[in-house]
C-alpha cells in the first residue's frame, strides 16, 4: 500500500513538499510522487487539489482519493470514479483561519472607504468621509460548517451583527441563525455584506441568479469564497449594473483560471483573487498521513465525504 501526493498544480505547495512534510510526521509512510510512483498497482490512496479523469485507469488498486481541500464537487461527480472508490476533504483550521480574515478584510476594506481615500490620495485631495459603523453593519454568512462558522465568529467579535445561513438548523452564541429556502431572502435583504462559503451541490449551483440576486439589499457587497458555480456569472453583471448587489468580491468563479475576456476583469464593480483566500493547509497534512494510516488499518476515516450527498 502507498500513497501518492499528485496535485497537478505548479503555482502551489509543490508535490516533493507535501510528500516530504508527510514523511516527517510519518517516517514509516510509503509516499510516493509522479516522479517516483514506481508500481502504480502498489497506491491504493492518491491526494489531489482535482482528481484527473485517468486517475482511476492508471491506478488500478485505488481505495481512497483524499482532497487537499474541502470542495469534492468534481471529485463525486467523476464518472470514471468506481463506486468502492471513497473520498475524504479536510476540515483544517489553518484555511478556515485564512478564509476568515479574507472576508474580514474585504469587508473593512469597504467599511473604512479604503478605495475612495487610495483615490484621493492619487489626486492630493483631502475628503474626509465617515466610515461604515459595525454595530451598525449587517453581515451574513451563507454556509455554517467549519469555515463558515469560523468566519461568523470572528466577524461577531470584531463587533458586527451577523446572520447566518445554512440549510439545516444551527447554533452559534451571538450569532443570528436561519435555516432552510424560505429564510435565504428575507437573510439577503437586510445584510450590507454577505459572505458566502456553501458547497457545490444541485441546490446550491447557480443559487445567485437573477432572482436571489434581486432579494440582496441594494449597495450590498457580496463575497463568495465557497464554490464558483454558486453564482450565476452573467445575472451577477446585469445585477451589479442594477446596484444590487453594489459589489462583488470573487475568490472562485465559474471557470479558473478566470478566461481573459470574462467581463468580470475590467467590471468596476467586481474584485477578483485568484482563489487564494484558504492558501496555507498548516496541520492538515497530520490528517492527509492519518488517513493513509486508517486506510490500512480498516479505521473509520477522517472527514470521508458521503458520495450521494456530495459533502
Amino acid at each position: 500500500m502507498a500513497l501518492l501526493i499528485e496535485t497537478g498544480l505548479s503555482d502551489w505547495m509543490s508535490d516533493d513538499d507535501i510528500a516530504n512534510e508527510i514523511r516527517k510526521m510519518h517516517p514509516d509512510t510509503d509516499v510516493r510522487t509522479p516522479d517516483t510512483i514506481g508500481d502504480a498497482g502498489e497506491i491504493t490512496m492518491v491526494a489531489v487539489v482535482g482528481l484527473q479523469n485517468d486517475h482511476p485507469k492508471r491506478l488500478p488498486n485505488l481505495k481512497l482519493v483524499q482532497k487537499l481541500g474541502a470542495g469534492v464537487e468534481t471529485i463525486v461527480s467523476n464518472p470514471n470514479l468506481p463506486d468502492h472508490v471513497r473520498i475524504a476533504r479536510l476540515k483544517p483550521d489553518a484555511p478556515a483561519q485564512g478564509i476568515a480574515e479574507w472576508f474580514v478584510a474585504y469587508i473593512l476594506h469597504r467599511q473604512r472607504n479604503m478605495a475612495f481615500h487610495e483615490a484621493a490620495q492619487r489626486k492630493s485631495e483631502w475628503l474626509p468621509k465617515a466610515p461604515g459603523f459595525s454595530p451598525d453593519t449587517v453581515v451574513g454568512v451563507l454556509g455554517l460548517g467549519h469555515i463558515g462558522a469560523r468566519s461568523a465568529r470572528m466577524l461577531r467579535a470584531i463587533g458586527f451583527q451577523v446572520v447566518g445561513w445554512s440549510r439545516s438548523p444551527k447554533e452559534i452564541e451571538g450569532v443570528t441563525c436561519l435555516h432552510g429556502d424560505d429564510a435565504l431572502p428575507k437573510v439577503l435583504g437586510q445584510c450590507d455584506h454577505v459572505c458566502a462559503i456553501l458547497p457545490s451541490t444541485p441546490q446550491t449551483i447557480g443559487l445567485f441568479d437573477a432572482d436571489m440576486l434581486a432579494a440582496m439589499k441594494p449597495g450590498s457587497q457580496l463575497l463568495n469564497a465557497g464554490r464558483g458555480d454558486l453564482i450565476d456569472e452573467s445575472a451577477l453583471i446585469e445585477a451589479l449594473d442594477r446596484g444590487t448587489p453594489g459589489r462583488a468580491v470573487l475568490d472562485v468563479t465559474n471557470k479558473e483560471p478566470l478566461p481573459a475576456d470574462s467581463p468580470l476583469w475590467a467590471h468596476p464593480g467586481v474584485t477578483i483573487t485568484p482563489h487564494v483566500s484558504g492558501w496555507h493547509l498548516g496541520e492538515a497534512l497530520a490528517d492527509v498521513a492519518e488517513n493513509f494510516r486508517r486506510l490500512s488499518s480498516g479505521a473509520p476515516l477522517l472527514h470521508e465525504v458521503d458520495r450521494t450527498r456530495g459533502y
